[in-house]
């Protein structure tokens, strides 16, 4: 842990949401000991290139206050994905329904050194589960910049679908977004072909 992150850490007792186990991953809500990696994933201009943009430490600080403040006024909102042998930090996944958002969406981005390992996909079907199974959505959306293929493909993966164009509020009213997606009945076939080996 940083000093920053140390300076600034909770009782370990306070616990904001659910924590759900993959074969490989911890889905939780973020921790202070999530800062550093978070703080790496957001200063990588590669990683950021689909979310907004590179931030400066200051910035990721109180991103992670905010999806922090998320999960304990609404009881969702972005999980910290962890791999299950070590304990690191390798992303963030929704379910999440921001203000003004266009649909409950769950999105996810990961750590430049986790991608190519199925993990988005893992983590995602984890998420889409909880969405539908306990907090009783009926759709989910992914909002995915059109240019973003890598994404695309882990939504068609997970069976949503391209529904078109989509409109996010301000200040991300200028950014293209298209809205995949799928509903619950969707995904109760959906998973189903994912658990087949």
């Amino acid at each position: 842990m940083t000093a920053a992150s140390e300076a600034y850490a909770i009782s370990p007792h306070l616990v904001l949401g659910p924590t759900l186990l993959t074969e490989r991953l911890i889905l939780r809500p973020p921790a202070v000991e999530d800062f550093p990696r978070w703080a790496d994933f957001m200063a990588d201009p590669e990683t950021t290139r689909f979310i907004g943009g590179v931030q400066a430490s200051a910035q990721t600080w109180r991103l992670i206050c905010t999806v922090a403040g998320m999960w304990a006024l609404t009881g969702e909102g972005m999980f910290s994905i962890l791999e299950r042998s070590t304990g690191l930090w390798v992303g963030r996944i929704g379910p999440l329904h921001p203000y003004g958002w266009p649909g409950r969406e769950v999105g996810w981005s990961l750590h430049r050194d986790a991608t190519g390992k199925g993990y988005a996909v893992e983590a995602a079907a984890a998420a889409m589960t909880y969405a539908f199974d306990v907090l009783g959505w009926d759709d989910v959306i992914h909002c995915i910049d059109p240019d973003n293929l890598a994404s695309a493909a882990v939504a068609r993966r997970l069976g949503s679908v391209n529904r078109g164009p989509g409109l996010l509020p301000e200040p991300f009213q200028d950014h293209a977004v298209d809205l995949w997606g799928q509903t619950r009945a969707d995904w109760a076939e959906n998973r189903t072909r994912l658990d087949a080996p």
